[in-house]
């Protein structure tokens, strides 16, 4: 079942939401990327609408730089300083958390001082610097776990981060709170696997345990200059985690996954939504 650890996300400003330890299921759903200020704000006000009449918990999440992207000429985002203007102004308008991802140890001030949730891309989860940087911050890490790597290992990255939020505890500034996202495991050239049995090992840390359900079914480099996906998996990828004992899930969601600028191929349409969070809560409903 759920993890005892409970993090606390947000408040003042937003919400203060709850995840583990028999919380409701939270939702961290959003664009992959911030396209541009009016689409993001949109998208935001979408999202959070579904996500209040289904009753779920909800941060919302884009990035303001992809900076793992297949091809050098792809969509990157609009950067550090408009994206986090645009994430503050999905913040006070929409009235939501926000959860945006780091990639360098430099970035974790800035960004801490704007976001609520700070996230590791899964290629960074082993890089010291950046997890003790975003713990620093105090504020909750979310940490991808990587697709090369096994799910016991997840403990060590947290507890990397766990060692920034020490330090920063000493000046009290908080004392640090983990989340392990599961995101799938390479497997052969070009596809990815999500081994159910890692959600248990994972929930050992007593962190709560997020499913990635779009990066999951996605095929890095499938489509030659960029990632392709298995879309129509999500659904049954949900069910399976959900029925595991996972505390939240991480949906890619955009309008038009067609012409999005980035992961095209694995967002889930804003029209498939709704739908599976009421399949997912009632499978959760029937555990409890």
């Amino acid at each position: 079942m759920p993890s005892g650890n409970v993090v606390e996300i947000g408040g003042g400003d937003v919400p203060r939401l709850r995840v583990g330890a028999g919380e409701p299921l939270l939702l961290i759903a959003g664009p992959c990327v911030i396209e541009s200020a009016e689409s993001c704000l949109e998208q935001a006000k979408s999202v959070a609408q579904m996500a209040r009449d289904a009753g779920w918990p909800f941060v919302f999440k884009a990035s303001f730089d992809k900076a793992n992207r297949t091809s050098v000429e792809s969509y990157r985002g609009p950067g550090l300083d408009e994206g986090l203007r645009i994430l503050s102004e999905v913040r006070t308008k929409v009235g939501v958390p926000v959860l945006t991802d780091i990639h360098t140890p430099a970035q974790a001030k800035r960004v801490g001082e704007v976001v609520d949730v700070i996230q590791i891309p899964a290629f960074l989860c082993r890089q010291t610097d950046v997890l003790v940087a975003a713990g620093r911050t105090g504020k909750p890490v979310n940490i991808k776990k990587g697709q090369f790597l096994a799910p016991p290992l997840m403990a060590h990255a947290a507890a990397k981060a766990l060692a920034g939020a020490a330090e920063a505890d000493e000046s009290g500034s908080g004392a640090g709170a983990i989340m392990l996202t599961e995101r799938g495991t390479t497997f052969g050239h070009g596809d990815l696997v999500v081994d159910m049995r890692g959600f248990v090992i994972m929930r050992e840390t007593g962190w709560p345990v997020i499913f990635d359900a779009t990066h999951s079914v996605q095929r890095p480099g499938g489509r030659g200059a960029s990632s392709g996906g298995d879309r129509e998996m999500v659904d049954v990828l949900v069910r399976a985690a959900v029925a595991a004992g996972i505390d939240g899930l991480f949906i890619e969601t955009h309008p038009d996954p067609e012409q999005a600028l980035c992961d095209s191929a694995s967002q889930l349409p804003h029209s498939e939504l709704k739908g599976l969070l009421a399949q997912a809560k009632a499978i959760r409903e029937a555990l409890m």
